[in-house]
């Protein structure tokens, strides 16, 4: 092919399109975009100026193959590739804020291949592969990102606590910990890196730092900016993530008389004042709350329904969740909170959405090639996720109790046991799924399809007397527990004892509702337990001189 330039008619139409594209006329540069790839489909120019145009009007294939025309016009034109590479990078981007890492991560590939040293592009295509679970290749692409930026003279906390992130899911929890470390002390302001460093010191304190208290930087630093609202708000997050809420009233009671009726400020002393059974007060926040700006989101309405439960007002826990799901219908914890509350106000509609019999099921996965037998396979499977448990506790503000939670994604990770563990894990959840009725009512079967994408993946460890307190996994549609080992008190176990076994349907002991399971199931070793995100489930506590060992996932519908 070869490429001719535009006529001094077709360059001020080329000129007009642009200036329409800067007015924020999409549709009509388009047109005139088109037209003029019809008279000079040999022109590269024409070629990018309607992919251009077609990436303004959201067209994102048919862009790609304009740009692709351009340069296949002009191979080697950095003008073509810069903007080409520009486009692909800004789709990738978004594609990660809405979490489709998969379908991001060849964009942002291309993109690195056109334009190497765009440092951003490289930021996110780390941060996608990460989310896929391949924790070697985010460490390279970040690593470059940080290269590209430390030669022009810059430094990105952003990125740097991004690496510290990526270095704790590889293992690297000394890395981590002094990345960490070097973070807050050169950028003190920067709440995240607080964030990762209290969370690392909270899980892996008793093997890298016995003694220390995970969040003394973190309360230094809030001590000494009072004014940084960010840092405050993070650290009142993670101290009632730790169960303190007794230090958030302190820390929020300056916070509150410089700025008083803050919404976000009496949320938070609204939930303090609650977890430490302070109702009364707790409830006058909740209302002056619900009456602000903030009153009208997801996230504080299933606060407020926390609370309803918590005060027995379970009216008002139905309108708080019936809101909720309303605004977002995919919001987990809303529909949680929609049918515990029909359960406490005898509607039959909550038999009709958590569907215990039907949507709670157990079965057996099929084992991979090259194992002789069951046993064989789930004992090489323990011994790989036991070598990836080196955290000495649990996470923050997660179910589990008395046992440990490895860091990251567990699939997507160059390991060929457990490339062969998810195939066999999907095998048997997409065949489970296709047994299933169609509802267009429901909020899990009206989602339903023939195939699923993991969203999360990880392993759990628990030890002799641990359990996971009830909860719902929020950013799932789907979720369920691989039983990988089991200990004899669990496998042996009967009806009446129940240890270690998965109960379904019973909200969480701080809510004070007193209701029993749904339904129990007892966990078999090789079999997987299935459920909707929203419902309620956790496990008995057991005895034993040996670990129980799980990988749970949560997934979401296929495309």
């Amino acid at each position: 092919m070869h490429a001719r330039r535009l006529d001094p008619a077709q360059a001020r139409r080329f000129l007009e399109a642009r200036q329409l594209l800067s007015a924020g006329r999409i549709d009509q540069a388009l047109g005139l975009a088109e037209a003029l790839v019809a008279q000079a489909p040999d022109a590269a120019d024409a070629w990018q100026l309607l992919g251009i145009c077609q990436a303004e009007a959201h067209c994102r294939s048919q862009a790609i193959a304009a740009f692709e025309r351009a340069m296949a016009l002009l191979p080697g034109e950095t003008t073509v590739a810069r903007n080409f590479a520009v486009f692909l990078s800004r789709e990738g981007n978004a594609l990660c804020a809405h979490a489709q890492w998969q379908e991001a991560e060849p964009l942002l590939r291309r993109a690195v291949a056109l334009q190497p040293g765009q440092a951003s592009a490289w930021v996110d295509l780390g941060l996608a592969v990460r989310h896929l679970g391949r924790v070697d290749e985010a460490l390279v692409a970040l690593r470059q990102a940080e290269r590209l930026l430390q030669r022009g003279g810059h430094r990105s906390s952003a990125l740097q606590d991004a690496i510290n992130g990526v270095l704790a899911d590889a293992g690297c929890s000394e890395q981590a910990l002094a990345g960490a470390r070097e973070l807050v002390s050169r950028d003190p302001a920067y709440a995240p890196a607080h964030e990762t460093l209290g969370q690392l010191l909270w899980e892996n304190r008793a093997g890298l730092s016995p003694g220390e208290d995970p969040f003394d930087e973190f309360r230094a630093a809030a001590r000494a900016q009072p004014g940084n609202w960010p840092l405050q708000l993070a650290l009142a997050r993670m101290l009632m993530s730790a169960n303190r809420p007794e230090e958030v009233l302190a820390l929020l009671h300056p916070l509150r008389r410089n700025d008083p009726g803050d919404p976000v400020l009496e949320w938070y002393a609204a939930d303090a004042l609650d977890a430490l059974e302070q109702h009364a007060q707790a409830a006058q926040l909740y209302a002056r709350v619900a009456r602000s700006e903030q009153g009208d989101t997801p996230a504080f309405l299933n606060a407020h329904a926390r609370h309803a439960f918590r005060t027995q007002r379970f009216d008002l826990a139905q309108h708080c969740a019936q809101r909720c799901v309303q605004l977002d219908p995919r919001d987990q914890q809303g529909w949680a909170n929609l049918g515990t509350a029909w359960c406490l106000l005898d509607d039959e509609r909550e038999h009709w959405l958590f569907d215990y019999e039907r949507l709670v099921a157990s079965i057996e996965v099929g084992i991979p090639e090259g194992f002789g037998d069951r046993q064989a396979f789930l004992q090489a499977l323990g011994a790989t996720l036991e070598s990836m448990h080196g955290a000495s506790r649990e996470p923050i503000n997660q179910s589990v109790r008395g046992g440990t939670q490895t860091a990251g994604r567990l699939f997507g990770r160059d390991n060929a046991l457990l490339r062969a563990t998810e195939t066999a894990l999907r095998t048997a959840i997409e065949a489970w799924l296709a047994t299933l009725p169609d509802d267009a009512n429901h909020p899990f079967l009206a989602r339903r399809n023939r195939s699923v994408a993991f969203v999360g993946s990880w392993s759990v460890r628990l030890s002799s007397a641990g359990h996971h307190a009830n909860h719902i996994h929020g950013d799932g549609w789907a979720s369920s527990a691989f039983h990988v080992w089991l200990p004899p008190s669990v496998s042996e176990s009967d009806d009446e004892s129940r240890a270690g076994w998965i109960q379904c349907g019973q909200p969480p002991d701080e809510l004070g509702l007193n209701l029993a399971p749904r339904r129990v199931l007892k966990p078999r070793a090789g079999w997987l337990v299935l459920f909707p995100s929203f419902i309620w489930h956790g496990t008995v506590p057991f005895q034993a001189s040996t670990p129980r060992l799980t990988i749970a996932v949560d997934m979401q519908p296929g495309k």
